[in-house]
This record gives structure tokens, sequence and C-alpha cells, in this order.
């Protein structure tokens, strides 16, 4: 049987030979840099998100073609610059706190992009002041299509959550040896799943309507975020191995790591 504690009790004098509370009640914040993390990688989620609904073009004046895959113009979203982020993020996540904790980072980032979404359809639906002159404006950079909104939750729900379990999976096999194999490793596997969903229900959305502009829009998409998670591989090794000195409770996991 649990213990109750009665918060009435705050409130009522204290007894003869016990002082009364000096200072107000509060709860106690956790320690420890995940919640700092996970409010980054989910602010990181939202703003990536928002980016993406832009579609852009680099090398337009060539044209280059490698069977029926265009090499060039470049294709991809807004977001090509920000989105790797989120995967690194995800990384130290799962490296550090592991799978069940990243999970629940995951689920968090999910909710928000929602609440995001929902608040943008009220604030575009709400009925524009006399003096407002920017209503098209803010609804055609604000008014996600429910096609990108789909295709934006469905990509990061699948590619994050494969990204987490093959990197700890590996790190089961592994332990603390060959965190490069991780790193790489659970990207390869999140950002294709990732960018290949995303792609496959935006793509229309975002202009992209040949069969070649879409396989360079998912080529591009994947080798630069899979590269970008190499060049910022020794930042990661960094930040990883502080945070795994600095939280007191990082030891073995008594069962494997997709039930930690």
């Amino acid at each position: 049987m649990g213990l109750v504690t009665d918060t009435n009790s705050l409130d009522k004098p204290a007894e003869s030979g016990h002082p009364a509370p000096e200072h107000a009640a509060f709860a106690q914040v956790a320690r420890g840099f995940y919640p700092v993390i996970v409010a980054v990688f989910t602010a990181t989620l939202i703003i990536s998100n928002i980016c993406a609904t832009k579609g852009v073009e680099f090398f337009t004046d060539s044209s280059v073609m490698l069977g029926p895959i265009q090499i060039l113009p470049i294709a991809t979203d807004g977001a090509f610059f920000l989105f790797p982020l989120a995967y690194i993020l995800g990384d130290v996540l799962s490296e550090v706190y592991g799978f069940r904790a990243t999970r629940h980072a995951i689920y968090t980032g999910f909710g928000a992009l929602l609440l995001t979404v929902a608040c943008f359809y009220i604030a575009i639906q709400l009925p524009p002041a006399g003096f407002y002159e920017n209503q098209e404006a803010f609804r055609t950079v604000l008014g996600t299509t429910p096609q990108l909104v789909l295709a934006g939750l469905a990509g990061y729900f699948v590619g994050q959550l494969l990204n987490s379990a093959t990197l700890v999976l590996i790190k089961e096999r592994t332990k603390e040896k060959h965190l490069w194999a991780r790193l790489i490793g659970s990207t390869v596997v999140g950002e294709f799943a990732d960018t290949l969903i995303f792609c496959s229900i935006a793509a229309t959305a975002i202009g992209i309507s040949t069969w070649q502009s879409f396989v360079n829009y998912v080529i591009v998409g994947f080798l630069w975020k899979t590269l970008c998670e190499i060049l910022v591989m020794p930042i990661t090794y960094r930040v990883i191995a502080v945070l795994k000195k600095t939280e007191p409770t990082y030891a073995p996991a008594k069962v494997d790591a997709l039930h930690d």
C-alpha cells in the first residue's frame, strides 16, 4: 500500500514543537540535460516542418542526367539545412538515454507538431482586422496543406523511431565500442525511411511533378542528411562523451536495449 501525502496539511498550522515552513512549497525539477535536449529537438522539428513547405532548387542553369535520374538542377526543400539536426539530436538521445526516453521525446515532438498545425489553422481562420493587409500571405506561408502535414508527421514518426531503434540495437551488440557505426547506421536507416515517406507524400504539394525530379529529391535529401551526420560526427562524439560523464545515472541497463 503506497504512501499518500495530504497536501492540505501544508495549509494547517504547525503542531506544538514543529516550526511552520519558512518558505512556499514547490516541486523539484528533474536535473540533467535531457529536458534541454528534448526542447531543442522539438523546436527543430517544428521549425523544420515549416521551412519544408518551400521547394528550392540549386544550379537551375544546368541540366545533368544520369540515365533516368536528374543530377542537376538539385531539388530539395527549405529545411535541408536544419532538419539533419533533428536526427543528430535523436542520435544523442538514443545513445545516452536509451530507446524509451527517446521514444518519449519523439511522442513529445509529434504532439508539438500537431499543436502547431492546429494553432496555425485557427489563426488563419480568425477574421483579419481591417488594417491587416497580409491575410493571404499569412495563409500561404502557414496554411500547410493536409498533404504536407501528413507527409511531415508520417516521415518524422517512422524515421525517428527507426533511427533510435537501429542505434540501440547496434549498441546492444557493440556496447561502448564503434560509436561511429551506430551513428551512421542509424542515420542511414532512419533518414532513408523519413525522406522516402515524406517525399512520396509531399512531392506534388511542393511542385515536384516528374519521376526524375522525385528521384533527385529523395536521393539528394537522403545523401545530404547522411553527409551532415558524418561531417558533424566529431561534435556529436564530444557531446555524447560529456553527457555520459555528467549524467549520474548512466550505467548498463538491466534489460535489452528496446525494453529499458
